[in-house]
């Protein structure tokens, strides 16, 4: 005679939701490599960045924000806010934030300032469950070198890549790998805009099986 099914083996426990909070087709497309269902949801968070405020506690600050916004309204899910900065410090020494370029125009401005130079770029990510009272925060910080660019390379490349929403003006994980003289990194996805070396522990530490 068979033994009764206990109720634990009936009722396996469910994974909470994962929410990653932004619209960045480029962070959906890295979370999708851990293979883990998650959804997507916009902070719609204001970026302004404030008075004296680094740049570094630009990100950290927005990436924050933004997990905590969508975990408000989802408490019981574990939410992933992330946000990143190019920043390229001036002749004064004074760090200068570079943005999506947004035309043609900017991003041609864009590279020629970053010619020959090295671009910090800030990853920020925050993971937050408000119901379980549980955060993870860390920043990533990558530099790249730029080549020597002379106008016409330039050219070409912002008639070859459209990168016109990505800060900095290019696409390392496109043709844009073509202006570089080198890249730190500990984490080569970080620079795209999501460092899933890290976030991959955290979310283990969560109970998601990455692999």
């Amino acid at each position: 005679m068979s033994k009764p099914i206990g109720c634990k083996s009936l009722f396996l426990k469910s994974q909470p939701p994962l929410i990653l909070a932004s619209s960045s087709v480029y962070r959906r497309a890295l979370l999708e490599r851990l293979r883990i269902p998650f959804t997507t949801q916009s902070a719609g968070v204001d970026e302004t960045p404030r008075a004296d405020e680094s740049p570094g506690e630009l990100v950290a600050r927005l990436a924050r924000a933004k997990a905590g916004a969508v975990a408000e309204r989802h408490p019981e899910a574990w939410v992933i806010g992330s946000d990143q900065a190019a920043v390229l410090t001036d002749a004064a020494g004074v760090p200068q934030v570079v943005g999506k370029p947004g035309s043609a125009d900017n991003g041609i401005r864009q590279l020629r300032e970053a010619s020959g130079r090295t671009l910090e770029f800030l990853t920020a990510v925050a993971v937050i469950n408000e119901g379980a009272g549980s955060r993870h925060e860390f920043t990533d910080t990558t530099r790249v070198r730029f080549r020597t660019l002379d106008q016409a390379t330039i050219l070409r490349y912002v008639e070859s890549e459209s990168a016109l929403d990505c800060a900095g003006g290019f696409k390392s994980e496109g043709l844009g790998i073509s202006l570089c003289e080198s890249i730190e990194s500990d984490d080569p996805s970080a620079l795209v805009g999501l460092p899933l070396i890290r976030l991959a522990a955290i979310l283990r530490q969560a109970g998601y099986k990455i692999p």
